[in-house]
C-alpha cells in the first residue's frame, strides 16, 4: 500500500525540520523555523524581561515592520522616569508652579483692579462735565470769546442726562480782611487768608459735596443777595468757626456776614474746603461780580457725547464755539488704559517667576541625565536610539511643566478669588489667561528640558557603561 503523501504543512510541523521551498520565483527561501528562530526568540524574551522595555514576538512575519520603541513605550518611560523620584519631582514643579501662578494672579488682578477703577470713574469722572469760555488771542493777549450766562443751571437742566449743575467764580475783596468774632490776640501767628468764592445754589450737587453742619444757601439767598456765606472746613478750621447754630458771623472788610453752613468732603474743586463761598446774586451786590467763571455739571454715565453736544448750544446760542465743554472719554477707553499700564508692571514680575522656574527645570533634568548615564548606556546597547532616548527625556521635561503649570493656575485662580472677596470685588480672570498659563507650563517645560534631551541622546554606549553608575 502506497504511504500518503505528506504535505508542506505537515513537513512544518515537525521539530528539527525547515521548510526549505522555493519561492514563487525558484529562488530557494529561508527556514521558517529551526536553530536560528529559536535564538532569535530566546534573546527576544531577555530583551523584554530587561526594565523598561516591551516585550515583542520572537518571530516577526514578513512584511510587518518592527516598531522598536513606539509612542507608548515612550509614554511609559517617560512616566516611570518621573514618578521614580517623587520628592524630586515635587521641587522641580515648585519654581513652575510659583512662575504660572504668579502669572495668573497678576493678570487676574490687574484685570479686577482695572475693573474697580474703571467703576469708581464711571462714579465720579465719568459723570463730570465741566464747562469754561473759550479763550482767543489777540493784540493785547488772551481773553475769553464768550461768558457763562447767570442762568446757567436753567439751561443747563434742560439738557437730556444732567442730573445737578451749577457756577463759580472767585471774588476780588481788593484789601478786605476776612476776620472772625473772636478777640484777636496780638502774640498769636498770622495765617493766611481764605479766598472768596461765589456759587449757584446748585453748585454743591455738582461737585459732590456734603454739608457737615448746618445748610447751604438756596435760590432765595442768591435772588435776595442776603449776607450769608458757607464755610470750607479747612477755611472754618482757620476762623475758629466749628458750629452754627449760634449764628456766628466773619467779617469781609468792614462788612458782616452769617455763617450757615460749614462744607466738606468735596470730590471736584477741593479748593472749596479752603474758601469763603458767596451766593452769586451777594457776589454781584457786594463786590460787583461781573461774570462766571466755571460751570459744572454732573450727568449719567453715557450721557457725555450729548451734554458735549448740547451744552454749548444751550448757553451760547448765538456763538457756540466761544464755550469750550470738557466731556469724560468713554470708560471702555480709561480701562483698557488702565489695564494695560496695570499688566505691563506686573507680566513683567510673572516673567521673571517663570525663568525661574524654567531653569529649575533644566537643572534637575540635567542632573537626572547625569545620574542616568548607566540606565542610557544600556539603552543604546540594546538598540535604542538617540532620537529614543533625546525624546524620552524631553517628554519627562514637557510632562512636569504640564503639571506645574496646571497646578500653578489653578492656585493662581485661588488667590484672585481670595483677594477679591476678601476686598469685596468682582473677580476679573479671562478663561483662555488661564488655559494659556497652563499651557505655558508645558510650552517652559520644552524649552527647558531641549538642552538636557540633546546631551542625554549624545552619550555614546560604551562609554556610558564604562562610566555609568
Amino acid at each position: 500500500m502506497t504511504a500518503p503523501a505528506r504535505t508542506e504543512a505537515d513537513a512544518a510541523s515537525e521539530p528539527g525540520t525547515a521548510d526549505l521551498s522555493g519561492t514563487a520565483d525558484g529562488t530557494a527561501g529561508r527556514p521558517r523555523a529551526g536553530v536560528g528562530g529559536r535564538l532569535r526568540g530566546v534573546v527576544g524574551s531577555l530583551r523584554s524581561r530587561l526594565p523598561g522595555r516591551r516585550r515583542r514576538p520572537s518571530v516577526v512575519p514578513r512584511g510587518s515592520s518592527r516598531d522598536r520603541f513606539g509612542v507608548r513605550d515612550l509614554v511609559n518611560e517617560a512616566a516611570h522616569g518621573i514618578g521614580a523620584r517623587p520628592g524630586r519631582l515635587v521641587l522641580t514643579i515648585v519654581g513652575t508652579v510659583l512662575g504660572v501662578g504668579s502669572l495668573v494672579v497678576t493678570v487676574g488682578l490687574a484685570q479686577t483692579a482695572a475693573g474697580q477703577i474703571a467703576r469708581q470713574f464711571d462714579a465720579v469722572a465719568a459723570t463730570q462735565v465741566v464747562v469754561e469760555p473759550a479763550t482767543v488771542r489777540s493784540q493785547q493777549g488772551e481773553r475769553n470769546a464768550g461768558s457763562i450766562p447767570w442762568d446757567v443751571e436753567d439751561r443747563l437742566g434742560r439738557i437730556a442726562g444732567v442730573e445737578a449743575s451749577g457756577a463759580l467764580a472767585p471774588v476780588d475783596i481788593g484789601e478786605a480782611e476776612i476776620t472772625a468774632v473772636p478777640v484777636n490776640d496780638p502774640s498769636a501767628p498770622s495765617l493766611a487768608a481764605p479766598t472768596v468764592m461765589a456759587t449757584t445754589p446748585g453748585l454743591l450737587d455738582a461737585v459732590r459735596g456734603r454739608v457737615v453742619t448746618g445748610r447751604y444757601f438756596d435760590a432765595g439767598h442768591d435772588e435776595r443777595a442776603d449776607k450769608v456765606v458757607v464755610l470750607g472746613s479747612r477755611a472754618a478750621t482757620r476762623l475758629g468757626v466749628h458750629r452754627v447754630d449760634r449764628q456766628p458771623s466773619i467779617f469781609i472788610g468792614e462788612e458782616s456776614f452769617t455763617v450757615i453752613g460749614i462744607v466738606d468732603d468735596v470730590a471736584r474743586r477741593t479748593d472749596l474746603l479752603d474758601a469763603v463761598i458767596l451766593p452769586v446774586g451777594t457776589a454781584r451786590a457786594e463786590f460787583d461780580l461781573g461774570s462766571l467763571e466755571q460751570a459744572h455739571a454732573t450727568i449719567a454715565v453715557g450721557a457725555g457725547p450729548v451734554v458735549g453736544e448740547q451744552a454749548p448750544i444751550a448757553l451760547a446760542p448765538n456763538q457756540p464755539e466761544s464755550m469750550d465743554v470738557q466731556v469724560p472719554p468713554s470708560s471702555s477707553r480709561v480701562r483698557e488704559n488702565v489695564q494695560a499700564d496695570i499688566n505691563a508692571i506686573f507680566l513683567a514680575l510673572g516673567a521673571v517667576a517663570l525663568l525661574v522656574g524654567g531653569l529649575g527645570i533644566a537643572n534637575i533634568t540635567l542632573l537626572s541625565v547625569r545620574e542616568r548615564i548607566g540606565e542610557i548606556g544600556l539603552r543604546r546597547a540594546l538598540g535604542a536610539s538617540k532620537r529614543d532616548i533625546g525624546s524620552q527625556f524631553l517628554v519627562e521635561s514637557v510632562v512636569i511643566g504640564l503639571l506645574g503649570g496646571l497646578i500653578g493656575a489653578a492656585l493662581g485662580v485661588f488667590v484672585v478669588v481670595a483677594v477679591s472677596l476678601a476686598k469685596e470685588w468682582t473677580p476679573i480672570l479671562d478663561t483662555m489667561v488661564v488655559l494659556g498659563a497652563a499651557l505655558l507650563g508645558g510650552v517652559i517645560g520644552l524649552a527647558a528640558g531641549t538642552y538636557p534631551a540633546l546631551k542625554a541622546a549624545g552619550i555614546e554606549p560604551i562609554a556610558a557603561l564604562r562610566g555609568g553608575t
